[in-house]
């Protein structure tokens, strides 16, 4: 059944509504209720059911329980770092002998290179960057929202400009498919790799995030944030000063997430599954700082079982904004709004302008929906069949898909990253979202005519 207008006024009033009430769990149930009920035709009961049975539903789903369970573990390793004193150690350590990353553009760069060396998956990359400058950036006065847009633009915009890992693994398989259907031809990879110059959002987003930290240019709502309160008294502790107790669990989780893809890939680590693997990798972790944290005395038993249990509370609000955002997106998806979109741009339109719009389309869906990976999934197919019937680059294409669904998810208040993002820099998620719009908007402008000036090339 075609829903037209009500497919997109849904996502749409469900962004309004989180944006104005900063209740983000409210918002998304709100507007998970409301498409159930145009699903439904109206019948409340229906409506009802369908949303606690389909939150039912999404738990029995393997890929969905380990992300979920992912998360909460997440918060555990986080709480584990802080109550064993490996943080503080760290702290200690920048302090004595790296001067010149204890500073305010010292904190933040820091952030920035630890989000760009780690592009394993998206939600690592943002937690560890998060959680490891987060206690010098209160040091140095940066406020949170910088910290958390520091964490979200060198997340999804470096996982997919270096492809070696999950995201390479979906943007391959969906480039297959359509070579297999003999809708375009080539090598899968080859054409993805072709494409990564065309990530023009991806691009844009980390220069313009460089430019914010070396300049100290601060826009927006930015301009109005105080930094966090950084507790003085506990600074002047005597600590002892090492890299070991914060970087090995990071390492171990790190390492792990390939060495999982791998696995599940039977040797193939483009064919690995991300979930699978961040599931495993955060429980590796746990184990391996049990067993280094107890042997170095830095926590005995109790008190490791009390950080893991208060890690994973802390996580419980973002677990379920999470589930509510998948929730979500499968209700857009059942509503067709992506198909929607796609059927608004077609007509007489000169084949020029197409890389813009498929952009600007996938930027549109991603941003409604909070998914890049869904995005990917929907667009990507109908923007291949276009560059075969229009005679576009499809490098250049799979580009602007790729770009638009980073951007929109940068910007949209119900992405799983944006909402890690916040978490991992300890901010309000709401205050995050209207602290890096203009930031993604500017990037998004940017990209927008370098796919117009592209297309015309």
């Amino acid at each position: 059944m075609d829903y037209g207008w009500l497919s997109l006024a849904i996502p749409i009033l469900t962004i309004v509504a989180a944006l104005l009430s900063k209740d983000t769990i409210l918002s998304l149930l709100g507007g998970i209720f409301a498409g159930l009920l145009v699903l439904h035709h109206g019948s409340i009961p229906e409506a009802f059911t369908g949303l606690f049975n389909g939150l039912v539903a999404l738990l029995s789903e393997g890929w969905i329980a380990k992300t979920l369970l992912f998360s909460l573990f997440v918060g555990s390793i986080i709480a584990l770092l802080e109550r064993s004193g490996a943080v503080a150690r760290f702290v200690a350590y920048v302090d004595a002998h790296a001067r010149g990353l204890d500073s305010p553009k010292g904190a933040q760069l820091l952030a920035y290179f630890v989000g760009i060396v780690i592009f394993i998956e998206s939600s690592i990359t943002a937690l560890v960057a998060g959680t490891v400058a987060k206690p010098l950036c209160d040091k140095n006065g940066i406020c949170r929202e910088k910290l958390a847009y520091i964490c979200d633009a060198t997340s999804a915009p470096v996982c997919s400009l270096i492809p070696l890992n999950a995201w390479g693994a979906l943007l391959i398989g969906l480039i297959t498919t359509a070579v297999e259907a003999h809708t375009i031809s080539g090598n899968a990879t080859a054409l993805l790799v072709a494409s990564l110059p065309f990530n023009f959002y991806a691009i844009f987003a980390l220069l313009i995030l460089l430019f914010s930290i070396l300049k100290s240019a601060d826009i927006g709502p930015m301009r109005a944030c105080r930094p966090h309160a950084y507790e003085t008294s506990k600074a002047k502790v005597q600590v002892k000063a090492e890299l070991l107790p914060m970087l090995l669990p990071i390492v171990i989780l790190v390492l792990s997430v390939p060495v999982g893809l791998y696995i599940t890939g039977k040797g193939d680590i483009f064919k690995g599954s991300g979930s699978t693997s961040v599931y495993y990798a955060t429980i590796v972790t746990l184990l391996f700082s049990y067993l280094y944290f107890r042997m170095r005395k830095m926590l005995n038993h109790r008190d490791y079982l009390d950080a893991l249990f208060e890690g994973m509370g802390t996580m419980l609000p973002i677990a379920a904004i999470l589930l509510l955002a998948l929730f979500i997106g499968k209700v857009i998806g059942d509503l067709g709004t992506a198909h929607y979109l796609a059927t608004l741009l077609q007509g007489n339109l000169p084949s020029a302008v197409m890389p813009m719009l498929i952009f600007l389309t996938a930027a549109v869906t991603a941003f409604a929906t909070g998914t890049s990976w869904g995005t990917f999934s929907i667009m990507m197919p109908i923007a291949l069949s276009l560059s075969a019937t229009m005679e576009l680059s499809v490098p250049l294409v799979i580009g602007a898909v790729i770009s638009g669904g980073i951007f929109g998810d940068h910007a949209s208040p119900i992405s799983d990253t944006t909402v890690i993002s916040s978490m991992a820099a300890g901010c309000d998620h709401i205050a995050h979202v209207r602290t890096q719009l203009p930031y993604a908007l500017i990037g998004g402008g940017l990209a927008a005519l370098a796919f117009l000036a592209a297309g015309f090339i």
